[in-house]
């Protein structure tokens, strides 16, 4: 019996897939359930899975772009598990080649290749495995040596045969030719401006260090950086809600509900999931809701679903180090706030010196609906939000700290 595995739709809109991923050979014996192969539409990955059991045959070659309902491969399901029998060959051939006996040196399949390539006598091998087997590991570790030994023995070699350099061309997966147009996209269709600001993190640190402990021992996850931010942005939002608007057409949209995009970097790529109706969330259910998207993220199991929408975006380039950006607009919102790393930093504070942990925000925003005043405002509100949390986020007292987070 054939089965035909055919490219599934990713999404709503999407009718193109590029096949990035094969992770099983043409011939191979799948079973069912098995990862066979990612294929990446232009927002997500997505994984395909084998349905029967038995010898696939591959369709698609890796690389190659394919219209949604395509056959990928089949998958001849009356066929056996060869690979018993294929390993059992490759076995009785080495101890044909060489007996087990414990004098003569026995190579690994990895090793044997090697061997043959690279003509190496046999016995100038030391074997390290069970027996003196001789390993791959062995065999390199004898080119190695005499490659050093050569190159010790003889004058200083051509400066081409000192350095390496190669290079290698990888083509562009769809994910990243898509966040390459959109950010050209966003370059020249609007007009972007970046507005800064500077935070004192101190208060938030302190609630951090005498809550941290008894938060994650409840709720599971850590009370980070983010839960303080996205509300201190749901608040600023709605004092001044042009930030948390859109063009269409002729059209300026604002919303009046609150949809969080919070930038998580992965393995392909910068994804940007959503935090819906941000709002209603507690700082429990916003340190969950990360958690949640951003091991889907690192996954690679995240849907297109969960990075549709999203009204205002938040990234943090302070955790590659970055002390000050002008992150770019994801459209079609029209502003992105940008934090930074945290440094020691001398400030006055009531006339004295003191350090304090200082760090940079940005804004960047769309000049043609979002005015100097609006960008510089809501910084500023952001500002006097995370400097004074228990006033602006936490109900104006220590007592209510605890209820906020659900202690």
């Amino acid at each position: 019996m054939i089965i035909q595995i055919k490219v599934p739709s990713p999404g709503e809109s999407i009718t193109e897939v590029e096949v990035s991923t094969w992770l099983v050979k043409n011939g191979d014996y799948v079973h069912k359930g098995q990862t066979i192969a990612e294929i990446d539409s232009d927002k997500a990955t997505l994984e395909i899975s084998s349905e029967e059991n038995g010898i696939i045959t591959l369709m698609v070659k890796k690389g190659e772009r394919v219209q949604v309902g395509d056959v990928l491969c089949i998958i001849e399901s009356s066929k056996e598990d060869k690979k018993k029998h294929i390993v059992q060959e490759k076995k009785d051939n080495l101890e044909k080649d060489y007996p087990t006996n414990k004098n003569i040196k026995i190579p690994s399949p990895a090793s044997k290749k090697i061997l043959k390539e690279k003509k190496i006598c046999l016995e100038s091998v030391q074997g390290t495995g069970k027996h003196g087997r001789i390993t791959k590991k062995d065999c390199i570790f004898h080119l190695e040596k005499n490659e050093t030994s050569i190159i010790s023995n003889t004058n200083r070699p051509p400066i081409t045969t000192m350095y390496n350099r190669s290079k290698t061309k990888t083509p562009l997966s769809s994910l990243r030719r898509k966040l390459s147009e959109r950010l050209v996209y966003v370059k020249n269709q609007t007009a972007s401006l970046t507005t800064f600001n500077e935070v004192d993190m101190l208060e938030i640190f302190f609630i951090r260090k005498k809550y941290k402990d008894l938060f994650k021992k409840k709720h599971g996850v850590n009370l980070g950086f983010m839960s303080f931010f996205t509300m201190s942005c749901v608040r600023a939002l709605k004092l001044y809600p042009d930030v948390n608007a859109m063009i269409s057409g002729k059209e300026k949209i604002n919303f009046e509900y609150y949809d969080i995009s919070i930038a998580i970097s992965g393995p392909k790529g910068l994804m940007v999931p959503v935090i819906r109706n941000a709002e209603y969330l507690s700082f429990r259910e916003i340190e969950q809701k990360i958690y949640k998207l951003s091991t889907r993220v690192h996954n690679g199991k995240i849907s297109i679903d969960e990075m549709t929408g999203g009204t205002f975006t938040i990234t943090n380039g302070g955790v590659f180090g970055s002390m000050l950006s002008t992150p770019i607009i994801n459209p079609p919102q029209s502003a992105i706030l940008g934090m930074h790393k945290i440094m020691e930093r001398p400030v006055v504070v009531n006339e004295s010196i003191e350090i304090r942990p200082i760090m940079y925000l940005s804004l960047s925003y769309d000049h043609r609906i979002i005015d100097g005043r609006e960008s510089v405002g809501f910084l500023v509100s952001v500002k006097e939000s995370i400097e004074n949390p228990i006033k602006f986020l936490m109900g104006g007292s220590e007592e209510t700290i605890s209820k906020k987070l659900e202690l």
